[in-house]
């Protein structure tokens, strides 16, 4: 009777392994992820610890694939992440189905956590910044740097860049005519002077270009770097403006060179060409690369779709354009979007305004590395404006929007041979 017994309890044993679930899913799609966000951050977080990780590009809005692990589970429900149990047998039919020729589906595994950093101002608020809010909610790790940091080669540690919205051109964001008599806006003017001489620099604007030329750098050395609202063309402008006086005296002290337009120089840019500089002191804009004054797009209109690519050919486009619908609301910034006309043919558009052809999403590689522009301010603040509440994450965890940001920052954890074009 024991011996039976024993041998009853060895089967039931078994039997039990045998239907263990291996895997852990995290599903992306619409209905099944309760927060698409942290979801992200769970992903990165058992990259961190060494976890085998797989991306699922385009199977159920782009889906995580873990090992199973108590921890795994454990952290997936303190941090309110959907999660699905998987067996082997379960796992290699979903894998089997991605694999097949006539589905647009590839797994791409992740295999390293990217050190990220984020390129802003010290004293900055989170809520400053898209990218600083959406990194803290999804509890990815990084590190702030500013102009110290840049310029003494401190990038070499990341490799993962974002630039918080800065104004590479020296002028001071073009706060000039609505803020000048601003508090704020003489303090982050004279703080800003100041850290430009002790730096070494005469100007801010010059300061700022050497600022641009080492970020330049990190992406042409390797590195990935993603840009958000002015951080993206002021960037380009900087680079083609580089020994060319474009600030005028409210700025830099004097005038700015004559004829100045002739000489800005397109072949030093990474996104941008032909674009016309705006040389009113008292616009709130840089030049025409920006469509915020010139498209007419109302409110309930104010969508961009995403750009569907071959997932098993065109891998990173595919990766940054996981999600769980094409159709992304729009938002405004001080760089909505960006003049299709003025981007170079070596830039893909990911994302575009249908109504008036605008991109609002682009990406492309720049010698060894990669860059990413997005326009727009905070995904889920429409119009955000100076000394604004800030966004609530808590009541956005299924943000497409906001997805889009958490694609760039996993792509650095791709296997290498995914991030070959």
């Amino acid at each position: 009777m024991k011996c039976k017994t024993s041998l009853a309890f060895i089967l039931l044993f078994l039997i039990s392994f045998s239907l263990r679930a291996n895997y852990v899913l995290l599903p992306m799609d619409e209905n099944a992820q309760k927060n698409h966000l942290k979801a992200y951050g769970i992903t990165y977080w058992a990259i961190e610890k060494q976890y085998k990780a797989s991306w699922l590009l385009n199977y159920r809005g782009g889906s995580f694939l873990l090992p199973d692990a108590d921890e795994i589970r454990k952290e997936c429900q303190i941090r309110g992440v959907s999660f699905e149990v998987l067996s082997d047998t379960e796992t290699n039919q979903i894998l089997a189905e991605i694999a097949s020729p006539s589905q647009n589906m590839e797994v791409v595994a992740l295999e390293k956590a990217p050190k990220v950093a984020v390129y802003t101002p010290k004293g900055k608020q989170p809520w400053d910044d898209a990218v600083t809010l959406v990194l803290k909610y999804a509890e990815i790790p990084y590190k702030e740097v500013y102009d110290e940091e840049v310029l003494s080669d401190q990038l070499l540690l990341y490799d993962w860049l974002h630039l918080h919205h800065e104004d590479f051109t020296g002028q001071y964001g073009k706060f000039y005519a609505n803020y000048r008599n601003m508090p704020w806006y003489i303090e982050q003017k004279k703080e800003a002077e100041i850290l430009a001489q002790k730096l070494g620099f005469k100007k801010v604007s010059e300061e700022k270009l050497a600022v641009t030329k080492k970020i330049r750098d990190f992406v042409i050395g390797g590195g990935f770097m993603f840009a958000m609202c002015s951080a993206t063309d002021s960037f380009d402008i900087a680079l083609a403006a580089e020994g060319v006086d474009i600030c005028e005296a409210m700025f830099d002290g004097d005038p700015s060179e004559p004829n100045y337009q002739s000489k800005i120089d397109f072949n030093k840019t990474f996104a941008f060409k032909d674009f016309v500089l705006e040389r009113r002191p008292d616009r709130y804009e840089f030049s025409n690369i920006d469509m915020t004054e010139k498209r007419v797009v109302p409110f309930e209109k104010d969508y961009f779709t995403l750009m569907e690519f071959s997932a098993k050919w065109d891998v990173i486009p595919s990766m940054l354009c996981q999600n769980h619908t094409q159709l992304v609301k729009g938002f405004m910034g001080q760089s909505t979007s960006f003049d299709r006309e003025l981007i170079k043919s070596n830039v893909l558009i990911m994302g575009e305004c249908m109504i008036n052809g605008e991109a609002r999403y682009i990406h492309s590689q720049k010698g060894k590395g990669f860059f990413t522009f997005y326009g727009g301010h905070d995904p889920e603040d429409y119009q955000h404006r100076v000394g604004d509440e800030p966004t609530t994450l808590e009541l956005h965890p299924n943000s497409p929007g906001y997805r889009l940001i958490l694609n760039n920052i996993l792509f650095p954890a791709a296997k290498k041979k995914h991030q070959k074009t």
